[in-house]
Parts: structure tokens; sequence; C-alpha cells
């Protein structure tokens, strides 16, 4: 490995990289420096952890593999070996790493524009928690890291082809299905792409070429925008579905054989019911979902003699929990979605996870459509952000906590159920609000949901007079968004 990538110091930490669930930000933030700094904190998290060998990978942007070549000089520097693995999704990667003692570093910034980058990273089978993502940066701070006493090892290994297998033993399909994919020029399209066909499906491939320029935008399927040529290829070549992947392939987009985009919220229902009602799964096994969800999940589980969880979001939050309860699958509104029920392998994986629903197609012969009307599309808001400007994330939830139990009509207050799981959510008989501080910057993500656009409104009008006494800014937000 090149000298340049052996720099031991950097002038100051940007702490902002350092987010709840990964390192990631802007590529003009992340000098040569910097980069070797963090390999050398993460070679210090294997050595403490006792782990000798990480598998790399890393995404489509055009420094990935510049980054990975710098990690790798890291650890193999410190005394661990590598398995460079090359262009992958982060899926692939995490399947490869359970191969060597669950260890793995993903170079990758996932759905964000080409102008960032970051890292994710799993030591014996797990992702970081957010103290370990923050002691990477006090590491770097205090020059604390650790070597072994001997040099590492640097060997590839041609991974897709364990992985393909893999799907095919897993997944039973007997028919022949046409099936469109948008890869959106992420490290993951051509992955899927190779995976269908393996499995014996017509593939309708659009973007599924790994181009870090991302010609078309963020590689972000819940861009809703970004969906409508597959939705148009889908309807037009008469596809049993379609589906979308981000920029690393550990979320998914799904559309139906109408063309029409489907909620994480009924896909989450659809995924607990497949898992509830097989037969192998253990009764009342547990579902699990993040604070965005509609409260429709969890009926559906409960429908399904299931139990359900409502987690913090964050796919890192999600994973830990289903590790340590073994819960049978969990998913997040973001799109990510976890199968545990003795055939996943207890990761966020967007290709597993349309596998999954086109073989419940198949076993029951129905369309996407049809499987879905079970679970009817709700009235809801997307992801609303906005400017914390000053606000103080405690003070604003104690306030709101404050004129719950204070200020409220008792009846008013009993018609409700209050969660302090992750920021503030009211559920209601006909639908919820949450608004939480986000864990990637100074702005709080507010979400609605409800029965109909009439009870949405009210939903809306009250999270406004909650929160007006303490930030008619924040009040003021609100009231645009709901006119």
């Amino acid at each position: 490995m090149s000298e340049q990538f052996q720099s031991t110091t950097v002038a100051s930490v940007p702490r902002q990289i350092f987010r709840a669930y990964d390192i990631r930000g802007k590529v003009a933030q992340l000098s040569i420096g910097l980069v070797a700094q963090i390999g050398k904190a993460l070679a210090t998290q294997f050595i403490r952890a006792h782990q000798q060998k990480v598998v790399i990978g890393f995404d489509a942007r055009l420094s990935s593999s510049t980054f990975a070549d710098i990690i790798t000089a890291q650890l193999t520097a410190s005394g661990l070996d590598v398995v460079q693995i090359g262009c992958v999704s982060s899926p692939l990667l995490y399947f490869t790493a359970k191969r060597f003692g669950g260890n793995g570093i993903m170079i990758t910034a996932s759905h964000n524009p080409a102008t960032d980058n970051g890292f994710k990273w799993l030591c014996q089978h797990l992702p970081p928690s957010a103290e370990q993502i923050q002691d990477v940066a006090d590491l770097i701070e205090s020059q604390d890291f650790q070597t072994l006493s001997h040099r590492g090892k640097v060997t590839t290994m041609h991974a897709k082809a364990e992985y393909f297998s893999y799907l095919k033993q897993d997944i039973k399909l007997k028919n022949n299905h046409r099936i469109c994919i948008d890869g959106l020029h992420g490290s993951a399209g051509e992955i899927a792409k190779n995976s269908l066909e393996n499995v014996g499906c017509e593939v309708i491939a659009l973007n599924c070429y790994a181009d870090g320029n991302f010609p078309h935008g963020a590689p972000d399927p819940s861009d809703v925008k970004r969906l409508a040529t597959l939705q148009e290829a889908v309807f037009e070549s008469k596809s049993v579905m379609g589906f979308a992947l981000d920029g690393d392939g550990d979320r998914v987009v799904i559309i139906d054989e109408l063309g029409q985009w489907i909620s994480p919220d009924r896909l989450m229902c659809a995924f607990a019911k497949i898992c509830l009602t097989d037969q192998k799964v253990k009764p009342s096994a547990e579902i699990v979902f993040d604070v965005k969800c509609s409260t429709m999940i969890a009926k559906t589980v409960a429908h399904y003699h299931g139990r359900s969880h409502m987690l913090r979001t964050g796919s890192s939050f999600l994973r830990h929990y289903i590790a340590k309860h073994s819960a049978v699958f969990g998913g997040e509104y973001a799109g990510h979605y976890v199968f545990n029920d003795g055939r996943g392998l207890g990761y966020d994986d967007g290709l597993y996870a349309a596998l999954r629903l086109l073989e419940y197609l198949e076993s029951t012969q129905q369309s996407l459509s049809e499987v879905l009307a079970e679970f009817p599309e709700r009235t809801s808001s997307p992801d609303i952000y906005i400017d914390a400007n000053g606000i103080d994330r405690v003070q604003l939830f104690a306030h709101i906590q404050d004129y719950i139990h204070n200020d409220l009509a008792q009846v008013d207050a009993q018609s409700m159920t209050l969660s302090c799981v992750d920021g503030i959510r009211l559920d209601f008989p006909y639908g919820f609000g949450i608004i939480r501080a986000s864990n990637t910057g100074e702005y709080f993500t507010v979400r609605f949901d409800a029965d109909d656009a009439l009870y949405l409104a009210k939903i809306k009008a009250f999270f406004v007079e909650m929160v007006h006494n303490i930030s008619p800014h924040f009040a003021q937000a609100l009231q645009e968004i709901a006119a």
C-alpha cells in the first residue's frame, strides 16, 4: 500500500460525521489522513474484541475504492488480516462477513448524493452502537490506538457466487416470473439482476450498472419522483412486481403489478403475516418496527397471534434487538426489512425482502395488489423535516409531556397513548403523530398517519396547539404543512 495512506494525524475531528448509525459526510471532509485515522480506530475496536480477520467491501462511489485501500492499509499495519471483496452491496458484505467471525467494513454513504461517502461496519455480527461510533472519534482525538505485534495479510475473494447460491437455495420458486428492478446506479443493481436470473426470473433491468456519478440523482428509492420510470416499466411489461434498491442495497421500495407504489407500512403488514403464518415459526413470535410506523402493523401482528414491539428509529437498533430477543421479523419505515425466521440471516437485505415477497405471491397464486388488499393504504404524510432553529429537544419534549399531563381534559388524555421511545409519539384511535429529533442534523422529523384526511388534519392541529407556547416557529411550520 502507498505510504500516503499512513498519515497519522489530523488537525481536527469533524464530530458531525460520527452519527447515530454510521460514519457519513461530505467527501471533502474525508481527507486521506482522516480516513487513515478512522482505519486505525476501527482496527483498535476489532483488536479489543479479540478479532483477527475483517472483510472489506465498497459501493459505487468514485472515492470508495481508494477509501477501501486506505482502510485495508491501516488494518493490516495494525496486525489484522483483510479479505477484500470489491464493489458489492452491503447485504453481500454482511453475508460474507458471517464466514469470518462476523467482522466487516463497508465503504458507503447509502442513499446519499455522490458528494458523500462513509463507513458501516460489523464486529462479531452486529453493527456498532451509537457509543461505539463516538468511540472512533474519541480514539482519533486521543491517538489511543492498539496494534498487534505482526503485520496482517490481504487476500481477495469472489464473494458473489456463494451469495447467489444461498439465495437460490433459500428462495423456493417453481415458475419463471417477470420482474422489473431499478438499481439507481448503485452497487446492488447488477447483483440483484444476476440473483433474479439465477433463480429463473425474467428481469427488466433499469440503471443496474454501477456509476458513482449517479447521473439521475442520489440513489434514494424513497424519493417517489425517482420511481416514475420503474412504475411505467412494471405496468407496460406486465411484470409481477418491481422494486428499487438504494445505493448499497439494504433498503428496498416495492411497486405492485399495477405500477403502484406500496407504502412500507403495508409491506411490513404483509411480511409480518408471511412470518407469523409459517408453520415453522413458533406461536406468539415477535415482530418489531420503528416509531414512524402505523398502528396497522401492531393490529396485523395481533390478528395473526404474534407479539409486537416498537423501537426507536435506526437500523442498528433494529438489528441489535432482533439478535438479542430472537424476533422473527423487523422493519423500519425507511425501507429496512430484516428476516430472522429461520431463513433470513438477521440483517437488512432489500433483494432478499423482494424475493420473499415474490415467493409468497407464487405460493398463494395471488397478485401483489390482491395480497395487499388486506392492508388498505393509510392517509399519511411523508417524513417532514423542520429546522430546530435553536429549539432544545429535551425542553420541547418535556413541554409536550407537561401539556398532556396537566393541560388536557381527562377525557381527552384518556383517548390517546403517549410513547417516549424516540421523541414524542401520540397514538389515537384513528391514527398517530410523532415528533422526533434527528440523529443526523439540527432538525426534527415529524410524521402523521390517520384513517382519513379529516382525522389527519385533526392530529396535525393537535400537535400545532401543543407546541405553540414553547415555539411559535415550530407551530407555524406545522401549520403551514397542515394548510
